[in-house]
């Protein structure tokens, strides 16, 4: 059972939509319906339930764990939550709704395979659900599921949710999400999450949890162009090991196998890989997102911040990259202002060299007059770096595609970037 836990598929996904409309209601319905709760969990909920004169259990204190979140009844960080059933293993991060904690979403979103997107029957498309919905795509999240919540109170019409699917279907024919769901639930009541509705029967798809554990994700990754920054270089200097020297990483995108060629870059040698490692066994091959050792047939001078890549398939090799960035900070961009940059396993330095234009998460217009970026504003930036990154374009991968930067005074991370 063991080895079959761990062989099992992780999904990640990530919930969003506006505030009080039952994301953590949800994820307390998930957990508790798939019998993820311990008692003394359910029994602290259903303390901290009466005393806030709740009439049934507040599944929503499952996952909001600051004091603050519970007080007020709304979630201000993601929590991050880990269950399994028989069929999938699953880390769900519950990402807040307010709009001043749009780099939350950012954060929880950022590994996310899919999106469930909650909106309110009685209320149907809101600013914040536009914002969400036009984050997931831009992260590049494959899968989108939008829940249509709070059935139980507009008496499970079948007219609102067409409707509110309509809309949905309109505005996001704007985004590039490449699979969109629509679903009719009552987090609260438990219709249509895990088990079927009986006060439902007009819809015909499938539950929430059955979509969780079959969808389909295994081709979600880049198979294709094969990319391996290296993070560490192995040296155990032991009698049994004396010259091994292998590159630990994570293989970012396609297939390593002994008898590759691959390429080093920035330094352009080439050799032939030797063996691969996993943990203590030696393995034929590894691929994205496996965590792995490279040997090399040749003794190439190779650090951390390299990357390794087929000959005849390279990523872009530039000092110059177009971003759009994601700002978390209090303080707002500065032009020509310099900052740490990290991508994949390579750290440096950049300059700012314009603001393109920002956008208008709610029109999804660019706002080409205004150049000012601050926190939780989405804008197209232009940086130029201090050495040469080799990355992807992030719909093409999104470890290669991504970066992040720091401020060199505070140490603090103030933006997330996708490159375009």
């Amino acid at each position: 059972m063991k080895d079959g836990y761990l062989d099992m598929d992780l999904l990640r996904f990530t919930t969003a939509g506006s505030v009080d409309d039952g994301k953590s209601t949800l994820i307390g319905r998930l957990l508790y319906d798939t019998k993820q709760i311990f008692e003394d969990q359910l029994e602290a909920v259903e303390k901290a339930s009466a005393k806030r004169g709740s009439g049934e259990v507040d599944l929503s204190l499952l996952t909001d764990g600051l004091r603050a979140e519970r007080e007020q009844g709304i979630t201000i960080d993601v929590a991050y939550r880990y269950f399994a059933t028989p069929k999938r293993k699953f880390i769900i991060a519950d990402t807040p709704g307010h709009i001043q904690y749009t780099r939350n979403m950012v954060t929880g979103a950022s590994t996310a395979n899919l999106a469930i997107i909650l909106v309110d029957a009685r209320k149907g498309i809101l600013e914040q659900t536009c914002r969400h919905s036009f984050i997931a795509s831009l992260l590049g999240i494959p899968h989108v599921v939008f829940c249509i919540n709070k059935m139980d109170l507009v008496d499970y019409d079948e007219a609102t949710f067409t409707r509110i699917q309509k809309e949905l279907e309109d505005f996001s024919s704007k985004l590039e999400v490449r699979d969109i769901r629509y679903i009719p639930i009552s987090a609260l009541k438990g219709d249509n999450v895990v088990e079927r509705s009986t006060r439902m029967n007009w819809y015909q798809g499938p539950t929430l949890m059955y979509l969780l554990e079959t969808l389909h994700i295994a081709g979600d990754l880049n198979h294709i162009d094969r990319r391996f920054p290296v993070q560490y270089v192995v040296r155990p200097m032991t009698d049994a090991w004396h010259d091994f020297r292998g590159f630990a990483g994570r293989v970012a995108g396609g297939v390593f196998r002994k008898g590759d060629a691959v390429q080093v870059l920035p330094s352009g040698f080439q050799s032939t890989v030797k063996s691969v490692h996993i943990g203590e066994r030696e393995v034929e091959e590894c691929f994205a997102p496996q965590s792995a050792v490279i040997t090399l047939e040749d003794e190439i001078d190779i650090s951390r911040g390299d990357m390794l890549v087929s000959p005849n398939n390279q990523p872009v090799v530039s000092q110059d990259v177009d971003v759009m960035l994601c700002w978390f900070n209090e303080r707002p961009l500065q032009p020509n202002g310099k900052y740490t940059l990290k991508h994949t396993t390579r750290d440096v330095r950049c300059l700012v060299k314009e603001v393109t234009y920002k956008m208008d998460i709610n029109t999804l217009h660019k706002a080409e007059g205004d150049r000012t970026i601050g926190m939780n504003d989405i804008g197209r930036v232009k940086l130029r770096t201090t050495a040469p990154l080799f990355f992807d374009t992030y719909a093409r991968n999104r470890h290669t595609g991504s970066l992040i930067l720091i401020d060199e005074s505070t140490n603090e991370t103030v933006a997330a970037g996708m490159i375009v």
